[in-house]
């Protein structure tokens, strides 16, 4: 079983997703870059993560080249293609996807929907990282949803480290969770009948595991299912 992951740009983080995906199961994980230009990999893999980082370049989305806390040196515009490639590649291949925080915006782009750029002082406040230490907040679970099914549970509480989220939903997209603020926490198909495996989340479960989080069922249901949902679809291919 493979599972491709596509690069942080920062080796701990990505680290932090090969040991939560790998867990005690003996999987090849691929590194997806635009560094390594290596698309033509997706065809070997049975899966898909969509890693956090750096913010979505905006001409992507139409959105504003100006807005606070817009990366200082600026976005990774052949980084967001890249993955983009990757992704329309996954869904023609039928593979199960799994994406986290930027994972997560990427996908909603990708369908046409939008970002609220920035969360503001008091969003920050709520979401944004502090120093490198991840904030904490609780989310609401969409009954029927999903992540429901999955994770077994209504609420729960999550790590969260971004100061954007989605605006307007992509095509074809329903939320299932919503921090306590009203921000979107999760997506995943309106009509999933049909289509391969999909679910994102805004927080970050690879790290939730890593900082030992109390509610297993927000990181480790969610990895458990993603790779049940792979092992299924490379048996059926």
């Amino acid at each position: 079983m493979r599972i491709g992951i596509t690069d942080t740009g920062t080796e701990w983080k990505h680290q932090n997703y090969v040991r939560w995906i790998m867990g005690s199961e003996a999987i090849e994980v691929v590194r997806l870059s635009a560094a390594l230009g290596n698309l033509n990999e997706v065809v070997g893999c049975d899966g898909l993560v969509l890693s956090g980082g750096i913010d979505i370049d905006p001409s992507l989305y139409g959105g504003a080249s100006e807005y606070k806390r817009s990366p200082v040196a600026g976005w990774e515009k052949e980084r967001d293609l890249f993955e983009q490639a990757v992704l329309r590649l996954a869904w023609e291949r039928e593979l199960p996807v799994l994406g986290v925080c930027r994972g997560l915006q990427l996908i909603n782009i990708t369908l046409k929907g939008d970002l609220v750029q920035d969360l503001g002082i008091v969003g920050d406040g709520m979401h944004e990282a502090n120093a490198g230490i991840d904030k904490q907040h609780g989310v609401q679970i969409e009954s029927g949803s999903l992540l429901a099914e999955v994770t077994e549970h209504s609420s729960g509480e999550v790590n969260s480290a971004h100061h954007q989220a989605i605006g307007q939903l992509g095509e074809g997209l329903r939320i299932n969770s919503f921090a306590d603020d009203g921000t979107i926490e999760g997506i995943e198909w309106a009509e999933p009948a049909g289509r391969p495996f999909l679910l994102a989340v805004q927080w970050h479960p690879e790290r939730m595991l890593a900082n030992g989080f109390e509610d297993v069922f927000l990181y480790r249901a969610i990895r458990d299912r993603f790779v049940e949902e792979v092992r299924r679809a490379g048996v059926v291919r």
